[in-house]
């Protein structure tokens, strides 16, 4: 008798092997291609945080040994001019900052120049800003992350805080101008504060310029001589005695530009066997 045959093999529940290489292969690639990813992201995250020792770390280092060195050569060069006056020279400090709201410790000399080697030592001088303590916009540019970071807390002043500057021969002290939101009540509030005698809000064509404001890296006329106003405004002889800081901004960034904006409200000729710290009793900073 002849045995039945079914037309279709009965299924044996599993594809033959030929049916499965495909997805063996598919898999397998699948794992390739995650672990060279992670391979990948290790390596990214790796390299970002040597960028970030790097820039908080060995830059600051570099920075700290070159400010050293900046301030003892400027030490010697005080000593040698006593009472002579001389020009700034490139890339050279020639005067110190202090803000007393950073501790007694802060302070940097500032160099001539803004470019890369200049800051690297210190804060800079925008050279064609004025010189300390003279009418119009006494300009300096420092960094806010990596090679010393002079500029790192800026944006934690206050207006009225003080930032002192120093030259051969001088003390000049600059306050914090008031921050925008605060001129409808000023004549009600920190006007009323001692160490705000002499800072109030500007006039025309000073009514740009507050104590903070966030600009464009394009803004160069954040420094002019009436900040963000072309030059000529005003006449030299009527241009009020400026200091404007700027900075990178936010941090791990150059997208911006944070300025921060004081008027001169006093200055002290130095004398024999006084320094900084007497100073800051005479200013009520201690």
């Amino acid at each position: 008798m002849r045995r039945h045959e079914e037309p279709f093999p009965r299924h044996s529940g599993t594809l033959p092997v030929a049916a499965q290489e495909p997805a063996s292969q598919s898999a397998g690639f699948g794992r390739k291609a995650a672990r060279t990813v992670a391979e990948l992201l290790i390596t990214v995250g790796l390299v970002m945080l040597l960028f970030v020792v790097y820039a908080l770390y060995v830059t600051n280092w570099t920075s700290a040994r070159l400010q050293q060195e900046a301030s003892s050569e400027l030490d010697k060069r005080w000593s040698q001019e006593r009472q002579t006056r001389s020009e700034p020279i490139d890339g050279k400090a020639f005067g110190r900052i202090y803000i007393p709201s950073f501790g007694a410790d802060y302070r940097f000399t500032i160099q001539q120049g803004v470019d890369a080697a200049a800051l690297e030592v210190g804060p800079g001088h925008y050279k064609d800003t004025a010189m300390p303590g003279k009418l119009g916009n006494f300009g300096l540019a420092g960094h806010r992350v990596g090679k010393g970071a002079p500029f790192n807390d800026l944006d934690l002043l206050n207006s009225c805080d003080a930032i002192v500057i120093e030259t051969a021969d001088t003390f000049f002290v600059y306050r914090v101008l008031p921050m925008k939101q605060e001129i409808a009540d000023w004549e009600s509030g920190k006007k009323l504060d001692r160490k705000c005698t002499g800072v109030s809000p500007l006039d025309a064509p000073y009514d740009a310029t507050f104590g903070r404001v966030i600009v464009t890296p394009d803004r160069r006329d954040a420094v002019s001589p009436v900040p963000y106003k072309p030059a000529g405004v005003l006449a030299k002889e009527s241009h009020l005695p400026l200091l404007s800081l700027t900075t990178c901004h936010p941090w791990f960034s150059e997208r911006e530009r944070l300025i921060i904006h004081a008027v001169l409200t006093d200055q002290y000729e130095k004398t024999p066997g006084a320094g900084y710290v007497d100073l800051l009793q005479t200013i009520g900073e201690t």
